[in-house]
């Protein structure tokens, strides 16, 4: 019998440790729903090869310039690669997973069963490119500073559940939350660290063009402030035999040049002036990327399918400009925009319209709201749109039975309704002033796009122009929020969180240098972005996603535009490439899997 007790005794004390609050889960990798493709001790991704051989060139392009060191301030224009190849976060993401992350300056992660904490054992062999380790105190101070005035904003409003951190000892270092997210402790996975005493040294807004130390795989070799840079693979990089590193970062150098426009860039990469290009025009893919080399085989241009969500492409209104208030205004701009020609005309119809702010998702609302996104919905059903409830989310089309007459004549309909009136084939309002704005462009290929928007605009008696201007100014006039209209993707991941508030929240409508370039501030969205950001079940984030989008879609606030299900990708035919792809990143992403075929492998 007192043995008997005895076990229960022991049981129930177990049964407390099992559900203390402050019980650490240790794990190799963390993820959203607990769930990891890779097991501890795994070899390597899947979507690596073991055949790649580390040696060779690659030569990249970028637009416009840079004028900085430091990726992580909102001040000027860091050059490209500098964040991914120079500097390191705690860990990474798989790319064949939706949402899971694997260690890397932290081998091990422990999420505390209250989801109030995460702790971080460092790596004893990482790291920073000058030999120092890298510690817990390089950590915080990352974090800390990141938290800061002295970084982009972005990061201010990314890490605001973080509230702090706690250095355990010479190793691990404890990330406090201000209230459970099922996220955030992803969010803290991916946090960059730097050198505590190189920025102690330089300053980390420092306006000079020192290279920054850091611990990735690649150091600074040579800069041309505004024109070049090169990255020389570290010999003595930390992690090359870590399997979240393995078969990646394989060339020796990575040059990046930069060029005035990605019309002349094309010429370039046909010359033999860089290696490898990410085509965004589909006039180029179709008619541009041709000649000798190509039909050599030099040259190849191939599509690489994924399975990103797509977000939203669209044309935004900034609606902090008074003539952009209405949002009939804005929907009656969107009845303008003939996708459909365009798509056939200019785009060889390569293109799906963008019909939701997670195009390409499972996170896209369909049909009409129910279940539980309607039960989001419902108690903001007075100060939403009608169209909310009883129309599913459907672009403006011209294809038959439609017209772009029709859609026009809806426009004038809805200008009227807003005020505005045509007299002397000018578009007016009650005070006679005329409905005009410009559209700033960083591209000139989309020139073409606009002249017929601009001419379909006309008809409503609207006088808009287009304008294409240099990199970085385009880059401090959307920092400024300083533009009638402009093009814009907003990126989604497959799992969204924290960095909603910076495309959405009110908070972030008049910060400098947010994403909310439209300038949406709604009571409604705040709270819809927070059952988001707060979702403790897949079903609920699911569902908060469908409301947002159906909200946002009917605020009108961008003119929706398109979207492509695979890259188009030019690069030079040395190069080799794993069998299996990866299903959720970028081409750049993608392009550090590969190698330099004329590299022969050496032998042991």
């Amino acid at each position: 019998m007192g043995m008997d007790m005895a076990r229960v005794k022991l049981f129930f004390v177990f049964l407390l440790v099992l559900i203390s609050p402050g019980r650490l889960f240790a794990a190799h990798g963390v993820s959203i729903d607990g769930h990891l493709k890779y097991p501890p001790g795994f070899k390597h991704f899947d979507y690596v090869s073991t055949r790649a051989v580390k040696g060779g060139s690659l030569t990249l392009h970028a637009l416009g310039s840079f004028d900085k060191m430091n990726p992580f301030t909102l001040k000027g224009s860091a050059p490209f690669g500098l964040e991914d190849f120079v500097f390191e976060t705690l860990a990474v993401p798989s790319l064949d997973e939706p949402f899971a992350e694997y260690g890397l300056i932290a081998k091990d992660i422990k999420v505390a069963a209250d989801k109030l904490s995460v702790t971080f054992t460092i790596d004893k062999r990482a790291r920073f490119s000058d030999g120092t380790p890298v510690t817990p105190a390089d950590v915080k101070f990352s974090l800390d500073t990141l938290k800061s005035s002295k970084a982009h904003p972005f990061y201010q409003i990314y890490l605001r559940d973080i509230k702090g951190a706690v250095i355990l000892d010479r190793h691990r270092i404890r990330f406090l939350f201000a209230r459970p997210n099922r996220e955030l402790h992803m969010i803290a996975s991916r946090l960059p660290v730097f050198s505590k005493a190189f920025y102690e040294k330089h300053g980390f807004n420092s306006p000079g063009m020192t290279p920054p130390i850091g611990s990735g795989p690649y150091v600074v070799a040579e800069v041309n402030p505004g024109k070049s840079i090169t990255y020389k693979r570290n010999p003595d990089y930390w992690a090359r035999d870590l399997p979240v590193r393995k078969g990646m970062f394989n060339f020796n150098t990575i040059t990046v040049k930069y060029f005035r426009d990605q019309i002349v860039s094309v010429e370039a990469f046909k010359a033999g002036e860089f290696d490898f290009m990410v085509v965004n025009i589909a006039k180029q893919w179709q008619r541009d990327l041709t000649g000798k080399r190509f039909q050599n085989g030099e040259l190849v241009k191939k599509l690489f399918p994924h399975k990103n969500d797509a977000g939203m492409q669209g044309f935004v209104f900034n609606t902090r400009r008074p003539l952009f208030k209405d949002r009939r205004v804005r929907r009656a701009l969107g009845l303008a925009f003939d996708f459909q020609w365009t798509n056939k005309v200019m785009f060889f119809d390569q293109y799906t319209r963008s019909n939701s702010y997670f195009s390409n998702s499972y996170l896209a609302a369909t049909g009409l709201p129910h279940g539980l996104e309607l039960k989001m919905l419902e108690p903001f059903r007075a100060q939403l749109p009608a169209a909310v409830f009883t129309t599913p989310l459907t672009p403006p089309s011209t294809a038959p039975p439609a017209s772009l007459r029709g859609n026009l004549e809806k426009a004038v309909k809805l200008l009227a309704q807003a005020g505005w009136h045509v007299k002397n084939g000018v578009l007016q309002n009650r005070k006679g002033e005329p409905f005009a704005f410009e559209i700033l462009l960083v591209s000139p290929s989309f020139e073409r796009v606009m002249a017929p928007y601009v001419e379909n605009l006309r008809r409503l008696g609207i006088k808009a122009s287009y304008r294409t201007i240099d990199p970085a100014l385009y880059a401090d006039r959307i920092k400024n929020f300083d533009f009638d209209m402009v093009v814009n993707v907003y990126g989604q991941s497959q799992s969204p969180g924290n960095e909603q508030r910076d495309y959405w929240y009110s908070t972030s409508a008049n910060r400098k240098g947010s994403r909310n370039l439209a300038g949406v501030s709604s009571p409604v969205v705040d709270h819809l972005v927070d059952n988001i950001i707060y979702a403790s079940t897949q079903k609920k984030l699911t569902a908060a996603c469908k409301a947002l989008d159906r909200v946002l879609w009917y605020g009108y606030y961008v003119v929706p535009n398109w979207y492509l299900a695979s890259y188009r990708l030019a690069y030079s035919s040395r190069f080799r490439q794993p069998r299996t792809l990866p299903l959720y990143y970028n081409p750049y992403q993608l392009l550090m899997t590969w190698w330099d075929g004329s590299v022969k492998r050496q032998r042991p």
